[in-house]
């Protein structure tokens, strides 16, 4: 990814792509962008939202507790999408729990073309 792009997040399984503000957590531009993924507490706190980074790197602005995501469990590839915020482009693996269309004010994360 070249300086000053912004990331694209792939999720799975749906194969859904969406493209990350700076500083931005996957599950806020998930939500940005008009889609709902799991998640309980939007802070890390929970682990609700835990998921499987496939591709890619994250960062955490603010630590994450050990108890919520362990060394291990970063070691093996997990995430905490609703603090994780791409610093490259990701593939993050949600599970079976499919996204939602949720309502947005952005038009285009909207828009169907009709033949």
């Amino acid at each position: 990814m070249k300086a000053g792009m912004m990331p694209h997040i792939t999720v799975l399984p749906q194969g859904l792509q969406v493209v990350a503000q700076p500083g931005e957590s996957v599950v806020d531009a998930l939500r940005r962008q008009g889609w709902r993924s799991r998640y309980k507490c939007r802070r890390g706190g929970c682990g609700v939202c835990k998921a499987q980074l496939v591709n890619g790197r994250v960062r955490y602005l603010q630590p994450v507790a050990e108890s919520v995501l362990g060394t291990t469990e970063l070691a093996a590839g997990r995430c905490l999408p609703c603090r994780a915020v791409p610093v490259t482009d990701v593939v993050v693996d949600l599970g079976a729990e499919p996204l939602r269309a949720v309502l947005t004010s952005n038009p285009v994360s909207r828009t169907t073309t009709h033949e």
